[in-house]
């Protein structure tokens, strides 16, 4: 019996989302995308990237984020449910102080897990209004406000404590995790941060400061800051 010639390919298909991970998902794509990002930095993500890492085409990945910018989205919804999950490992605590305190240092726990998130967690801030942000980021806030009304302070200084303390810890993270080294593998620190490129007349403080700036504050020093902000 002859054998059956396999049947073309129908235009206009759609591309395959089965790739080396099995079927996709929203799940799938985001955790891969996250992964991307944490070893190649936000510069190294793209469509056709991620698609050749998950064993698909990039026009698979549409059906789970449209554009480029609704995949930068995710990622930040990614960051956000990975603090939920963290901070559901333990109840919250009712002084509001303590709470926010715990919020704090399992955000900067998250942040030092995926450093090359955190300036995302900005920029998206700035191009997406805040009822078209994912309900993981909404969560974020809305912890802290309930936090804050339920703790008996009012609608004013619940909406100040939440701006200060969202501000600094954003700021905080910034500054710790921003990049400071010009040459890595230079052993001389120096070298290493390049302030031969800073012209000395020009930034004499800076230069002779750098590297005392240079490396994390830690958690000593965001304990001291949120000490300072919210009062012991």
């Amino acid at each position: 019996m002859p054998k059956e010639k396999e049947a073309a390919p129908a235009r206009g298909r759609r591309a395959s989302d089965r790739g080396r991970y099995g079927r996709l998902s929203r799940e799938i794509v985001l955790a891969t995308a996250l992964e991307v990002v944490d070893r190649d930095g936000l510069s190294g993500l793209s469509m056709r990237k991620l698609g050749a890492e998950l064993g698909v085409e990039a026009m698979a990945l549409y059906r789970y984020a449209s554009s480029k910018a609704a995949l930068l989205d995710g990622l930040v919804e990614a960051f956000c449910q990975e603090l939920e999950d963290d901070l559901a490992t333990k109840p919250p605590v009712p002084d509001w102080r303590v709470e926010l305190r715990r919020i704090a240092f399992a955000t900067y726990g998250v942040a030092l897990r995926h450093p090359n998130m955190v300036p995302l967690l900005a920029t998206r801030l700035l191009s997406t209004p805040l009822a078209r942000r994912p309900a993981a980021v909404l969560r974020s806030d809305e912890r802290i406000l309930a936090l804050l009304h339920e703790a008996g302070l009012d609608d004013h200084r619940t909406v100040r404590l939440h701006r200060a303390f969202t501000a600094w810890l954003l700021g905080y993270l910034l500054v710790e995790l921003r990049a400071m080294d010009d040459a890595p593998g230079e052993p001389d620190p120096a070298f290493r941060l390049g302030l031969h490129r800073m012209a000395a007349q020009d930034f004499p403080r800076l230069r002779a400061t750098a590297i005392s700036m240079d490396g994390q504050g830690g958690p000593r020093q965001l304990a001291e800051g949120l000490d300072a902000l919210l009062g012991s």
